[in-house]
């Protein structure tokens, strides 16, 4: 058995180092949208500076984020990151109506990638009857057009970044699109030097985990290769809790792999209990810990006590420990882990990682 487990690992391991077996798989180019992360970000700034808020913008009590999908992660890392900064409530909403709380004091980000997503389209349109304060971020559709008769600030990006076209790879687009919108109504601060910052550390980890660093010195290549098989479920706190959202949601669209999320320390008050049965976890589940040396020195020693109760139940876990020295830039490591790692996933599987047919099929079918 030993023999054997090795003998898949070599292969898992040449595969990944297998650059034109990656390019046969990568049929859409998934990983020149990865690669292309801090492009993205560059290219939304820019055109951020472009967009004129008005200045009633600035006198709200709320903000809510209309999305879905892959329109909505930016949201959730924000939410996570400037939990100390952010003054006012950040609510999310995946839905087709706009909050009853909404009204002329809230800040309502409708963002949707495509421009057309069919909730975002009707949850805009109740929140303008509920007579809020409203931003448009997406690359055309229904939307732009919309914001555009309405005289609604708008941001229109180019997706020129993206060349595999699926939402939850333009996150530069959505995360740092929806950063800037709100720094530009004053909501948060996103200084020159830590835009220079995000995209150095952006930089840095595209290089670390890409696909031309060999598995034998790349995190990314090593975490997909030791969680092959599993389902995988990601385990974060505080600032990283919009990573572990973001991280889950790749995996599932691009590897095709059923996983999920939990935070700690909440996952300590119920979650452990549930670890041991059905008996089938202690070989189909594999928990991935993203830790940092910035959590609460309390919910530090919650991780050294979770891995204990894990390991006495035989349940299996892999951990990252961050190594930037910001929160933010945190994120930005691993925002590039996430997406490596599920599209090296996608690769084990022999899949191509952009095409959904079961979303496709679900959207066709609601039209009808």
């Amino acid at each position: 058995n030993t023999h054997n487990l090795r003998k898949i690992i070599n292969f898992l391991t040449c595969m990944l180092d297998d650059k034109a077996k990656i390019t046969q798989l990568d049929s859409k180019n998934m990983l020149g949208s990865i690669q292309l992360l801090g492009k993205q970000v560059a290219e939304v700034l820019a055109i951020a500076k472009q967009v004129k808020i008005p200045a009633s913008y600035k006198k709200i009590n709320s903000i809510v984020v209309l999305g879905m999908g892959g329109s909505a992660l930016g949201a959730h890392l924000i939410k996570s990151i400037f939990l100390e900064t952010l003054k006012i409530p950040v609510e999310i909403v995946n839905g087709y109506l706009a909050p009853e709380f909404v009204n002329k004091n809230s800040l309502v980000i409708a963002s949707s990638y495509s421009g057309s997503t069919e909730e975002i389209v009707s949850s805009a349109a109740d929140a303008k009857k509920k007579q809020a304060k409203i931003i448009v971020i997406s690359s055309g559709g229904k939307l732009a057009d919309w914001a555009k008769q309405n005289k609604i600030p708008a941001l229109i990006f180019t997706t020129n970044n993206n060349p595999c076209g699926s939402p939850r790879m333009g996150l530069g687009y959505s995360i740092f699109g929806q950063i800037a919108l709100l720094a530009n109504a004053g909501v948060l601060k996103f200084s020159p030097a830590e835009i220079k910052n995000c995209l150095q550390t952006i930089a840095k980890y595209n290089y670390l985990f890409g696909a031309d660093n060999p598995e034998e010195k790349n995190p990314a290549k090593q975490l997909a290769t030791s969680l092959a098989g599993k389902s995988v479920w990601y385990l974060a706190s505080e600032h990283l809790a919009g990573n572990a959202h973001i991280a889950a949601n790749q995996m599932n669209e691009n590897a095709k792999r059923f996983g999920g999320y939990f935070i700690v320390p909440e996952m300590n008050h119920h979650l452990m209990e549930g670890t041991p049965y059905p008996d089938s976890n202690k070989n189909d589940i594999k928990f991935v810990l993203l830790e940092s040396q910035l959590y609460d020195k309390r919910v530090q020693k919650r991780y050294k006590i979770s891995k204990q109760v894990l390991d006495n139940k035989n349940i299996q876990f892999d951990s990252y420990q961050c190594q930037e020295n910001k929160k933010l830039l945190q994120a930005c490591e691993v925002l590039v882990l996430g997406s490596y790692v599920s599209f090296y996933s996608a690769m084990l599987q022999g899949i191509d990682p952009t095409a959904i047919p079961l979303v496709d099929f679900f959207k066709a079918q609601l039209k009808k």
